[in-house]
């Protein structure tokens, strides 16, 4: 193989990957304000003013109703009330435009919690949450942080191995076991 192909298998795969480099607990979250739409009425979401009620549980999917990513939208909605009695705002975040995300929030997410649009990856970068694949504009990762009041990244979970019940506890302290929502299902390239 010649070094010209054999450069660009390597740059392929690399852009084929995920980063591996999710935020950390402790790290500053990045502030940002995106369109997003709640049960299909669009708004402007700044993570700044939600701070100000409380955490912040944000969560990244890759596309909007693929098997994998309507499966995960299903248990946040299952989780949605838990979150809020526990005074969290919840917020998924996809590289999709808002219409398809006005669609995907009253089909898949039941209205439960907001979807903010990101197609230009500005946030989604900014979290370490780029997924780039060869031939494609790129989309998100699947990785959830929560976010503290004061702005720091409290717990970060990556894939689709994790569960909401894991996510909760993390952070609210209550241990696992004791509530009540499945298991994430969806596959991590959200077939």
């Amino acid at each position: 193989m010649n070094r010209t192909a054999t450069a660009a298998l390597v740059l392929g795969c690399l852009l084929a990957t995920p980063s591996f480099a999710a935020l950390n607990p402790g790290d500053s979250a990045p502030d940002f304000t995106a369109q997003a739409t709640l049960g299909g009425e669009e708004f402007s979401f700044s993570l700044a003013k939600a701070l100000k009620d409380g955490p912040v549980v944000l969560y990244f999917f890759p596309k909007a109703f693929t098997k994998g990513c309507t499966a995960e939208a299903h248990d946040f909605a299952e989780a949605a009330a838990q979150y809020k009695a526990a005074g969290a705002t919840l917020i998924g975040m996809s590289a999709d435009d808002i219409g398809t995300l006005h669609k995907f929030s009253v089909q898949e997410c039941s209205s439960k919690f907001p979807v903010a649009a990101d197609p230009d990856l500005k946030v989604i970068r900014a979290y370490d949450s780029a997924l780039i694949r060869v031939g494609s504009t790129g989309i998100a990762d699947r990785i959830s942080y929560v976010i503290s009041r004061e702005g720091k990244i409290v717990s970060e979970m990556e894939g689709s191995s994790f569960s909401e019940e894991a996510l909760l506890s993390s952070f609210f302290g209550r241990p696992a076991g004791t509530w009540t929502v499945r298991a994430v299902s969806g596959s991590p390239l959200c077939r």
